[in-house]
């Protein structure tokens, strides 16, 4: 029973023919040669026929698959009496088929892992009690418990409790993430300790795991342009080589020969190498916590060589902060940041936040919102507030209003700026009160980002912002950034991708996904970090990177280009198999069966070299370790 189990796996027709094949040899060892060619024949039946319907089917759709060759082949070797020759063909075609299918499963095991990351259980809470249900069944607003070992069954935010999260088959991220009130949680993650209740928002399908399981499915049939060259040019090289063995065996006379030439001429390594090295490719990624959208965008990303970062979220935490308040003409410090304040209560500006949050901190009193307000774009705000006209903003914006005799003024903003600050002037009724400045904090691995991208063969680093080119230079010099583009508005960002690509660049733009979607979309390769529950960068971006980890990027840089590179040589592989074959038919030295053993060890020579690809290079650990001494600054 158990050993018929066995045998229904892709192993039960090599397995019989090859137990014909040894029945056949017992037979002729004691003298019975009839008995010896009837298991011959039955071997050649057994591992033939599974080919023989795959070639009917595919003839069938008008397709010249494979089969057909080694069909035709066998078929004709039984004709003309070469038995040996037509069991050895099918037997070694079809034990090389199981080989490479139980091989082939394991470059997708990284969508295997995916899929047996979902638990089938969730403990929730109804009518005040912990029950157990199935993880399907569970409804966006349940409370869903998670304790010490057990898996989150669903998207969720957390509601009481703590706890850590190891969050790697989502992020890739390998240290465990503390999780408390207000934290989000995906579904897939493992606790590693403490008790956590999460509101559940996202359920089945609509999990960021459902999510990544369904992009890397997708991804993986994805073609690339060479998979497809190598699609189209097997439709043509499959017929010529049967009509090549049609020919030779007119001209020549020997059929032997002619079925010869079609075991060896079997493009099988050729078809395989390129979607095994993008299964591959893609599911090393996906362990990472790195989302390809399939084979064009993979091989694609090989090619680039200049990305473009945004600056703020991206290069910087993305979370300013108030660092200096400078009064002018005797007002105070408390009389400059209140006015700053009353004008970006009205200002949906990422900079209006930390003036708002330094004002409540230093017990201000709530200013509430302006009468008016107006956003003069690339220059700051005007605000009216109880007849009180409020200018917050940079040079540019007081000279639009007419206010002359600024060289102090400009001089204190300029020297902010040059230490990496955003400054804005505050000025009221036409007199200026002082200049306040915010500063975001760089990234700690920002400059391993850029060593590590510049080491992964990309020519040019280049920054976008809408900060002034004094700020934008300060964080420049600190990450080692190539080029700065300052000073840029929304559409700016779209001319400078547009720009590089004119300069013969393959560019990578990296972005939040949102409100970088044209140049994202421009860019020959759109990245989006910190994609892990956001639905329209997962969907949207060509890459996302789903830890909010910079280092990420250099990472699927190096690993695009490695699978390509093996890509290149799978290829080689096969084109040489191929023709030292040929020639050593047409030498004499290639029989049907050291064809098709030579044939089928190009194909496994194919997979595994492709496999290598599964292991994480050491390089990548190297980044990381440069990453653990970093130089925070504050900009």
């Amino acid at each position: 029973m158990n050993i018929g189990m066995r045998l229904r796996g892709p192993w039960a027709n090599p397995a019989m023919a090859g137990l014909a094949i040894i029945a056949s040899w017992t037979a002729e060892l004691v003298g019975s040669e009839t008995w010896g060619n009837i298991f011959m024949v039955a071997a050649a039946i057994i591992a033939g026929l599974p080919i023989l319907k795959k070639a009917i089917q595919a003839l069938r759709v008008g397709s010249i698959a494979i089969d057909l060759l080694v069909s035709v082949a066998a078929i004709g070797a039984i004709v003309i009496g070469n038995y040996w020759e037509a069991a050895a063909v099918t037997f070694l075609f079809s034990f090389g088929h199981a080989l490479e299918a139980r091989t082939m499963n394991k470059t997708r095991s990284a969508l295997s892992d995916l899929i047996e990351v979902a638990p089938d259980i969730a403990v929730v809470m109804r009518d005040g009690e912990q029950v157990e249900v199935p993880a399907y069944t569970v409804k966006a607003g349940e409370t869903v418990v998670i304790k010490n070992g057990s898996k989150a069954p669903v998207d969720g935010v957390v509601i009481a409790g703590t706890g850590a999260l190891d969050q790697a088959s989502i992020t890739g991220e390998s240290i465990p993430a503390s999780k408390g009130p207000g934290d989000q949680v995906f579904a897939g993650t493992i606790s590693t300790g403490g008790l956590l209740q999460v509101e559940a928002t996202g359920v089945g399908a609509d999990t960021t795991l459902a999510k990544i399981i369904t992009r890397v499915e997708e991804a993986a049939e994805a073609k690339a342009k060479t998979q497809a060259f190598i699609d189209r040019f097997s439709q043509w090289y499959t017929p010529a080589i049967i009509i090549l063995a049609v020919v030779f065996g007119l001209i020549t006379g020997n059929i032997t020969l002619a079925l010869t030439l079609l075991v060896i001429g079997c493009p099988g390594a050729l078809v395989i190498s390129i979607p095994v090295a993008i299964v591959a490719g893609i599911g090393r990624a996906a362990k990472d916590g790195i989302l390809i959208k399939g084979g064009e965008f993979l091989e694609n990303s090989a090619k680039i060589d200049a990305v473009a970062l945004d600056k703020t979220g991206t290069l910087t935490e993305g979370r300013p902060v108030l660092t200096d308040v400078i009064t002018l003409g005797g007002s105070s410090r408390a009389e400059v940041l209140r006015w700053a304040a009353i004008a970006e209560a009205g200002s949906e500006h990422p900079l209006a936040t930390p003036v708002l949050e330094a004002a409540a901190a230093e017990g201000l009193a709530s200013p509430g919102f302006p009468d008016s307000t107006e956003p003069v774009a690339g220059k700051g705000i005007i605000a009216e507030n109880a007849g009180g006209r409020i200018l917050v903003g940079n040079v540019a914006l007081l000279e639009q209003e007419g206010l002359t005799d600024l060289g102090e003024v400009s001089e204190a903003a300029d020297r902010l700026a040059s230490e990496g600050k955003t400054p804005m002037i505050v000025a009221v009724n036409g007199h200026v009160l002082g200049v306040i400045a915010v500063a975001d904090r760089v990234r700690e691995d920002a400059k391993a980002m850029v060593n590590a991208l510049h080491r992964a063969g990309v020519k040019r680093v280049v920054m976008l912002t809408g900060d002034a080119p004094l700020v934008a230079r300060a964080i420049a010099a600190q990450t080692g950034i190539d080029d700065v583009r300052a000073g840029l508005l929304p559409e700016d960002k779209l001319t400078a991708i547009e720009d590089l690509q004119k300069q013969g660049y393959t560019v990578a733009m990296v972005g939040d996904g949102v409100n970088d979607a044209p140049a994202l979309a421009t860019a020959d390769i759109g990245v989006a970090m910190g994609a892990a529950g956001t639905d329209v960068a997962i969907e949207t971006a060509d890459i996302a990177l789903m830890a909010d980890d910079l280092l990420r990027l250099p990472e699927a840089i190096g690993l695009a280009k490695r699978t390509v590179a093996v890509m290149k040589q799978n290829i080689a592989v096969a084109l040489i198999t191929v023709g030292a074959l040929l020639a050593g038919v047409f030498a004499g030295g290639v029989t049907m069966a050291i064809g098709m053993l030579v044939h089928e060890a190009s194909v496994l020579i194919v997979i595994v070299n492709a496999m290598r690809l599964m292991k994480r290079p050491e390089q990548h650990s190297a980044a990381r370790v440069e990453n653990r001494q970093p130089e925070p600054a504050v900009v």
